[in-house]
């Protein structure tokens, strides 16, 4: 490796493991072959912005039918990803980490992104984690004395680091932040490459929010250095990219053709789609979507999305992976859980008709459902590659397609949306970045729906069904009921005021500039 200029972490009581000369040494030579095109990349997306606020609209790129119309697949996926049925998401934290890896789920989406609050402690000690899983040595004893330990049998972690957005604010070079995408990828590989490789798995990862070929040529390359200097071996590392995105939409071919040696498959990150088309259609009527609950997997432009992945994936002996159940199933209502998971039945029952290969759950009480729609599918075979969905004829005008028959925009809808906004980033901001509210497991993406929800409602002058219209002070009325009741009902000791004060700078954004991540300035206000 070259010599780049050294970076500086901040202190933690986990530095000896995880901190370590040679690891910083490392996340500095990743920033200095990368960070400048991850700028650059970061600029293309502001500017495809500006074309798209000027009236442009999204298409599949003339100047890639090449890769789209060529014959080209993808490596073997390794064994242990081969048979992907079921995948259990969680944040690198102990206790969820053993619940999850013990679930009888095929994979565990280990998440340093969205479910993960990214203090700096929760940063340093997931990245512990993840190399005590390596040892089986990752235990856990709760303040009731419960012990968790690991199963002999457990599920192969892919771990997501954080998107190309988010910067790392305890690990500098020359005074500035690494982009978290560096930290979480670059200290997972230093400490753990080699090590799962010997384990008998590998490195595996999963991507998000990208939103084109070229933003995954950047992951390419970035892998092929890690590669080269840990002595891996080229195409060791192997990624899963979610197309959580509506520029990615029109980029599956072209993310899977830039990862190169390293691509196995792809995801359909649902709730993050819909906040994608959101934020990128922000000036346009049509984005005043119905009741986050009313947009589901069968509306047409999720329909489009999710088929044509399948019909992408395959094609190229990708795997399709399917999109999340978030459900927390309870037992104090039988009946009502029942109606719940039956719905739930029926989404991974489409999902394995249409020839997904997996699909994700977030608690393991679903891991027997999800995997009983899969196995009455495959049977004994590991995935469905074989069903390549030719009858598949999906363009543009399908995947932006933004109908959503019968729905409507309700007051209970708005109220929704205001309360889980409000506790979901008041639970963040104090650290837990996976949080059970009304009977489904929320995180950052669903935060994401429902405050860029409010923001279009306000923005577009939409009305809720009986007619009245979704002001600013209207959502800043129902901000301060939830915020009452909150205050009086919710879980103690969070940040509600803080929590609401984000919540209405997020909405009441001027013109058509809402940030684009509500992670940003809410970083600026975590608790490190």
């Amino acid at each position: 490796m070259k010599t780049s200029p050294t970076a500086v972490a901040a202190a933690h009581p986990q530095a000896e493991l995880i901190l370590t000369p040679d690891a910083l040494a490392f996340l500095a030579e990743l920033n200095g072959r990368f960070t400048a095109r991850r700028d650059a990349l970061l600029a293309a997306r502001a500017e495809r912005q500006a074309r798209l606020d000027a009236g442009e609209t999204l298409d599949f790129d003339p100047a890639t039918r090449d890769i789209r119309e060529s014959e080209w697949r993808v490596p073997k996926a390794p064994p242990a990803l081969r048979d992907r049925r079921v995948e259990i998401t969680g944040p690198v934290e102990r206790k969820m980490m053993i619940n999850a890896l013990n679930s009888g789920a095929r994979v565990f989406l280990a998440d340093c992104e969205d479910a993960l609050s990214p203090t700096w402690s929760r940063v340093v000690d997931g990245q512990a984690n993840l190399l005590d899983e390596i040892d089986g040595a990752l235990e856990y004893t709760g303040p009731d004395g419960r012990e968790y330990r690991l199963a002999d049998e457990t599920a192969t972690i892919v771990m997501r680091p954080r998107g190309w957005h988010l910067d790392e604010a305890h690990v500098t070079v020359d005074g500035r932040p690494l982009p978290g995408a560096l930290v979480d990828f670059g200290l997972a590989i230093f400490h753990g490459g080699a090590r799962r490789l010997e384990a008998g798995t590998g490195p595996y990862f999963y991507l998000p929010k990208l939103e084109s070929g070229e933003e995954a040529a950047l992951w390419h390359d970035v892998f092929c250095f890690a590669e080269d200097a840990l002595g891996l071996g080229r195409g060791a590392i192997r990624a899963t990219v979610l197309i959580e995105t509506i520029p990615a939409a029109f980029q599956m071919d072209e993310i899977l053709h830039a990862l190169g040696e390293h691509a196995t498959g792809l995801n359909a990150g649902r709730w993050d789609y819909i906040f994608s088309i959101i934020k990128r259609f922000r000036d346009r009527p049509q984005v005043t979507l119905a009741d986050r609950a009313q947009v589901t997997m069968t509306v047409p432009f999720m329909r489009a999305y999710t088929e044509l992945l399948v019909r992408t994936c395959h094609r190229r002996g990708a795997h399709a992976i399917g999109g999340m159940a978030a459900l927390v199933p309870s037992r104090k209502n039988p009946e009502q859980n029942e109606r719940a998971v039956a719905g739930v039945r029926a989404d991974k029952e489409r999902e394995a008709a249409d020839g997904f290969d997996g699909t994700w759950v977030a608690h393991p009480d679903l891991v027997p459902v999800a995997q009983a729609a899969f196995d009455a599918v495959l049977g004994d075979r590991p995935n469905q590659l074989h069903r390549l969905r030719e009858d598949v004829r999906v363009g543009a005008t399908d995947l932006l397609d933004l109908r959503v028959p019968g729905g409507s925009i309700t007051d209970a809808g708005l109220r929704n949306n205001v309360a889980v906004s409000i506790e979901y980033l008041a639970s963040w901001l104090n650290g837990s970045g996976a949080v059970a509210i009304n009977g489904l497991m929320e995180d950052a993406a669903t935060a994401e729906i429902a405050r860029a929800q409010l923001w279009a409602w306000v923005r577009h002058g939409a009305a809720t069904e009986d007619g009245t219209p979704i002001s600013i002070d209207r959502v800043r009325s129902v901000v301060a009921d939830e915020l009452d009741r909150l205050r009086r009902e919710g879980p103690p000791g969070l940040r509600y005021d803080d929590a609401a004060a984000l919540v209405d700078e997020l909405v009441s954004a001027p013109d058509c500039a809402p940030p684009e991540f509500l992670t940003v300035p809410g970083y600026a206000r975590l608790e490190r």
